[in-house]
Formats: structure tokens, sequence, C-alpha cells
């Protein structure tokens, strides 16, 4: 049994109903003057069919044209109105044969003529420059407290910004060194932990360790056993 596959077509928007029939008449490589209103027909539908399903607007000319050709092949169908179906098809002919005239002169007279080339000089306009806005006096107490507040931040910090860099005690390794040579004097051992227990701020523990090395460097001081019992005294030679 032998099948016949349904050919579907991806046309795209079409102008009007008779440019979509050309195209199905070209589609089917047939004349104008030997169209068969009963497989156009099918055609035409099976189109908007196509156009409805992917939410297009089918305009009420392509709905209208539908219309026609279903008359046209009813009407076809009666014997007694025989000559009134072939007068309908002749019309149709007719127009097909019209449109087809005026699209292909159209698509010659399209690459003959571009409108790109005719321009027209912008007219001159008067523009009215006048301020006409109405703002309440709020508005203009804000404008200037913000305009102040702006001009502020320009302004250089105050003294007391740096307060908290400035106002530091700064500690000297060698001020430390002198410490802790007063607590070794005589031979005393000292806890290594004992020499930090007068220190208050990060920066006086860092002078402190750092004159216990410069001590230790110059063979001034040495520290005997490790951990928690860790001693600090002067060098024999020292003494």
């Amino acid at each position: 049994m032998e099948t016949t596959a349904q050919i579907s077509y991806k046309l795209p928007v079409f102008e009007g109903p008779l440019d979509l029939l050309l195209t199905l008449i070209a589609k089917n490589k047939i004349e104008i003057t030997d169209i068969i209103i009963t497989d156009l027909l099918e055609q035409y539908m099976e189109q908007i069919k196509q156009m409805q399903e992917q939410e297009l607007d089918v305009a009420s000319e392509f709905l209208e044209m539908a219309s026609r050709l279903v008359y046209i092949k009813s009407v076809s169908l009666l014997p007694k109105y025989e000559e009134e179906a072939s007068q309908l098809k002749q019309e149709l002919t007719g127009q097909l044969l019209e449109y087809q005239l005026c699209r292909e002169t159209a698509g010659k007279l399209g690459k003959m003529v571009s409108f790109d080339n005719f321009f027209r000089e912008p007219s001159p306009v008067e523009y009215d420059l006048t301020y006409n806005r109405i703002h309440p006096s709020s508005d203009i107490a804000n404008a200037y407290v913000s305009a102040v507040g702006r001009g502020k931040k320009k302004l250089p910090p105050p003294a007391n910004a740096f307060s908290g860099i400035v106002s530091k005690k700064v500690i000297s390794v060698s001020s430390k060194i002198i410490s802790v040579m007063r607590r070794l004097w005589h031979g005393k051992k000292v806890k290594y932990s004992e020499l930090f227990v007068a220190s208050k701020e990060k920066s006086e523990l860092v002078a402190t360790f750092l004159a216990v090395l410069e001590l230790v460097k110059g063979k001034r001081v040495r520290i005997e056993g490790d951990g928690d019992n860790a001693t600090v005294k002067m060098t024999e030679e020292k003494l």
C-alpha cells in the first residue's frame, strides 16, 4: 500500500492572502491558470492552521479568502452551477496574475530605487530657555544644607581624628634595654616572663622582646632553661 507523504512548509509572514496563494502555487510548480481549487484549498487551510498554532494573528482577509475558496469548491461540485464556478475561478486567476505582475514589478523597482537617498534637512527650532518650574522654599534650604555638607567633606580632618595614632606613647628599644639591665644588676636572676608583666601595650611588649634579643646578641645577658622556667641573667663578664 502506497503512502503519500504530506509536505509541510515553514513560510515567512505573508503580505496578504494572494501572496500566500502565489507561494503555494510556486511550491507546487504549477501554472496559475491550471490551479485546482480543491488541492489549493487544502494547502491554504493547512497554512492558516499553522499560523494559529504559532499564535500568529490571522487577519480577516485571510479568513475571507478561505471562505471564498470553500465557496468556489462547493459550487464546482454542483453541475448546474458549473458556469458560475468557472467564472469565479477566472476572477481568482485574474487577481493572482495581476498581483504576481505587481509583485515582480515592485521587486525590480526596489533594486533600482533606494529611498535612503531622499532626506529632509531638519527645520530650525527656537527653544524657550526660560526656567518655569516652581520650587517650595524648603527645597532651597535643603539644597543649601547639602552644598555646605559637600564643602565640609573637602576640608582637612581635625586634629582629634589622629588622636588614636599620634597620642600613643612611643616605647624605644634602648629604654627597655636600660630597664632590663637595671633588673639584672648585681647578678640578679629574673624569670623571662616577668620582664613582660609591666608591659601594658603591644608596643611595649615588642620593645621589651627586642631589647632582650639585642642583649643576648651582644652577649650581655643569657637565657637559661625553657618554657615557663626560663630565666634571664647577666653574663659573668658583665657583672
